[in-house]
Parts: C-alpha cells; sequence; structure tokens
C-alpha cells in the first residue's frame, strides 16, 4: 500500500428457549443443577454428576456427567448425585423445545444448542468451561449436534445459566504461542479493543472516502464494504489544487481499519484467511507499518494488497529522499492462480524475525527480504521495532485502476487474524 503523501466453544450451558437447556461440562460436582440435553461430549473424568435435568435424571455410567432428555421447562436442583464412570462419548441430544439449535463441524451450520461437550472439572457446583465445537455460521433452528473442531475453554458458568462459548481451536504452530488474535465470531462493529478507523480521503489519491459504517462483523467474518454512494467532503476548498480538498463529494465509501495503540507487535508469524474482491478499481491489502518514524523510513510490509489483476508482497523502507521508499516487490497475476481463485477464501502469512521477513499465500512463498539489504539511508533498520496492522479496501486511486463499468457494493470479508511468536 504505497503512500503517495505523508501517511496521516464446552461452555457450561445456557437456556436455548422454552423446553431446551444444555449440558453443564463433564467431571466432579459438588453440588449443582443440570438440565438438559447432553451434546456429543469427550469421554470424561470420573466423578460425580450432581442434579437432575428436567424430563430424566443422569444416567450411572453413561455420557459424561449422565445423558438427560431436554423435557422442556427450566433445571430444579436436587442434593442427590448419582455416580457416573467415565462415561461414555455421548450422544446427539433429544430436544423437547421448539428451538433445539445445532452445533455443526466446520463450515456447516448452527444455531445455538446442542453444543459438543468434554468436561472439565466444577468447583462447589459451579460449570468449568470445556471446548465446544466451533461449527459453521448460524443456521436455523432445530437438528442435533454434530462434532466441530474442539475449541478453546469458555468461561465458567453457574447452575443453570453455563458460561459462554470457549473460541474455536486454533491450529498453533509448533514452538510457537498464540499471543492474539481476532476470530470475528461477535456480531456488530469490529472490537474497539483491537481496531480504530481512518476516515475521509487519507492517501494515494484514491477515490473513496474512508468511514466507519462500511465495516462490520456478521457469521463469523469481518465485512469491509465498497459502495458506490455520494457524501459530502467537509474539507472541500474551491480552487484548491490539493486532492483531498479540491472534491466536493467523494463518489466512493469504503473503510480503512488499523491495530494502532492497540496492539503491536515485533517478529512473529500472522496469519490471515480472506476472500478478496478482484474487479477493477478495487485494492485491498492487509499491511504492516513501524510504531516509530516516518514513514516510508518506519518500514512497511504489505503482506496481501491486490490491484489491477495481480497479487502483490512488498517490503519497504526509507530512502534520503523525504516520502520516497525502496521496494523489495513481488507479484503473481491473477490469471496465473486458475479459474475462480477469486470465489474462495485464501491464506497469507508473514513470518518475522530478526534476519528476514517471508511472505507466503497459501503455503507457498512469494518474497523473502533480507532485513539487511532493506536499510533507511542511515543505515537503521525499521524492521527491528514493533509494527501494527491495517485492513483496508481502496478504489481507484494512483494504482487500484478505473471503476468505470465495476458494479457495487464489492466486498473484502475476513475469516481470521492471527499472530503467533516463537517460545
Amino acid at each position: 500500500m504505497k503512500f503517495a503523501r505523508r501517511p496521516v466453544r464446552c461452555v457450561a450451558i445456557s437456556v436455548l428457549s422454552a423446553g431446551a437447556i444444555a449440558v453443564l461440562g463433564c467431571g466432579s460436582q459438588a453440588d449443582g443443577t443440570t438440565a438438559g440435553a447432553a451434546g456429543h461430549g469427550a469421554t470424561g473424568n470420573a466423578g460425580t454428576a450432581a442434579g437432575f435435568g428436567t424430563g430424566g435424571a443422569a444416567t450411572t455410567g453413561m455420557d459424561t456427567g449422565g445423558r438427560a432428555n431436554a423435557g422442556g421447562g427450566t433445571a430444579t436442583a436436587n442434593a442427590g448425585s448419582s455416580t457416573s464412570a467415565a462415561g461414555a462419548r455421548g450422544m446427539p441430544s433429544s430436544a423437547g423445545g421448539a428451538s433445539g439449535g445445532a452445533q455443526t463441524g466446520s463450515g456447516g451450520s448452527a444455531a445455538g444448542g446442542g453444543v459438543s461437550n468434554d468436561g472439565g472439572r466444577n468447583a462447589a457446583g459451579a460449570a468449568t468451561a470445556g471446548r465446544t465445537g466451533r461449527g459453521g455460521r448460524a443456521g436455523t433452528a432445530g437438528g442435533a449436534g454434530g462434532n466441530g473442531a474442539l475449541g478453546g475453554g469458555g468461561t465458567s458458568g453457574t447452575p443453570n445459566s453455563g458460561g459462554s462459548a470457549g473460541a474455536a481451536e486454533i491450529d498453533v504452530p509448533d514452538g510457537y504461542s498464540l499471543v492474539w488474535h481476532d476470530e470475528f465470531d461477535v456480531d456488530g462493529p469490529p472490537d474497539p479493543k483491537n481496531w480504530k478507523f481512518e476516515s475521509g480521503f487519507v492517501r494515494n489519491e484514491e477515490d473513496q472516502w474512508y468511514q466507519t459504517a462500511n465495516a462490520s462483523v456478521a457469521d463469523g467474518l469481518l465485512v469491509i464494504e465498497a459502495r458506490k454512494e455520494r457524501v459530502t467532503n467537509p474539507n472541500y476548498e474551491a480552487g484548491s489544487s490539493d486532492w483531498k480538498t479540491s472534491r466536493q463529494y467523494a463518489e466512493y465509501t469504503s473503510s480503512s481499519m488499523n491495530t494502532s495503540g492497540l496492539q503491536s507487535f515485533q517478529y512473529g508469524r500472522f496469519v490471515m484467511r480472506a476472500k478478496i474482491p478482484t474487479v477493477s478499481g478495487m485494492w485491498p491489502a492487509w499491511w504492516t507499518l513501524g510504531v516509530k518514524g516516518e514513514w516510508p523510513s518506519n518500514g512497511e510490509i504489505d503482506i496481501m494488497e491486490y490491484y489491477q489483476n495481480k497479487v502483490l508482497a512488498n517490503v519497504a523502507c526509507g530512502t534520503s529522499t523525504e516520502w520516497q521508499a525502496k521496494w523489495d516487490s513481488a507479484s503473481k497475476s491473477l490469471s496465473s492462480l486458475g479459474a475462480n481463485w477469486s470465489d474462495d477464501f485464501h491464506v497469507w502469512q508473514m513470518d518475522w524475525d530478526d534476519q528476514n521477513i517471508v511472505l507466503s499465500l497459501d503455503g507457498q512463498s512469494m518474497n523473502t527480504s533480507a532485513l539487511s539489504s532493506m536499510l533507511n539511508a542511515d543505515g537503521s533498520s525499521p524492521f527491528k521495532q514493533k509494527a501494527y496492522m491495517l485492513v483496508n479496501l481502496a478504489l481507484g486511486g494512483q494504482n487500484g485502476g478505473s471503476l468505470d463499468g465495476t458494479s457495487f457494493p464489492q466486498r473484502y470479508e475476513v475469516d481470521y487474524v492471527r499472530v503467533f511468536q516463537k517460545n
């Protein structure tokens, strides 16, 4: 992203609906209440399971914590307990309510409820969160729970109410730890703890007006939407020669998000799974800038950039001329990536250490840049400091190409962004 100007789910369970209550995690429970239907639980530890599910008591030696049918109504507390040996893997629940949900495997449809269950230990009647299959996107009510990929632990739950769902299981590379991620699992605006927004005309004489309204999270995806719509430029000055103030209106809108001041990292493996728009005029990017210094001497890394039928992987540092960068760039033509490439999600990755920056697409290296060859004019390396991330969809401008004939809206969809660092 070149600058033309100075850069300015075992949860314990929740009530699903009348007549459908999901289960507590497995293990030893001193006292508590539980009701509802067991999902596909993994084999639990030997222990005792307290309480009766409405419509049936926990059964000795069956599923984790006992197999219960969700009959309807709410759970009732009972002090007694039934002994549960290491239970066999649970069967799908039978929900008596109108909206028994389903947590399905990766890529499927999921409504609330019917979660998978891999018990942890309970303390004094409070359900410890276990792991839940992530499943796919929200679906219609009904259906039995399937086996999703195991997720990370949810929050601890209280009897009858349960904790929140755990996050999806993330494949952590050997020798690394997951230090930050955004899975975009909560519908609404992007998480303000992770993201802030740019506004207005920003760089590269681009055609879009950046605003927050074009970015949202829904169905497990961050969506940045480019729209053809007229907005008034409040900075307009009649007769101005500055591209930011000479236009009375912007004819397009989009969003640019970044983690500046919120999340920054030095070295690691950065991974994004996304689907990008590739029609004429689109200029999506995922990139980083160093936290200190003026561009380009703060260092720019374009982990993913696309424009004019090319996917690019770039590294840039400063030169002796202000705002003029030295580039180490690589690209692949869209046609070389195969038919219908733009219809699918793809994985972009950066491996960055104190020696090299390696940029990859779908597991294939595109560009390896040695830090020693990308030094500023004063001999310093801009890549030996923390950097923050930017995710944006630009339109037109110096590199995006013509927007004539392009239909709108266009969508840049992101499944997740993750950062790992070596142990």
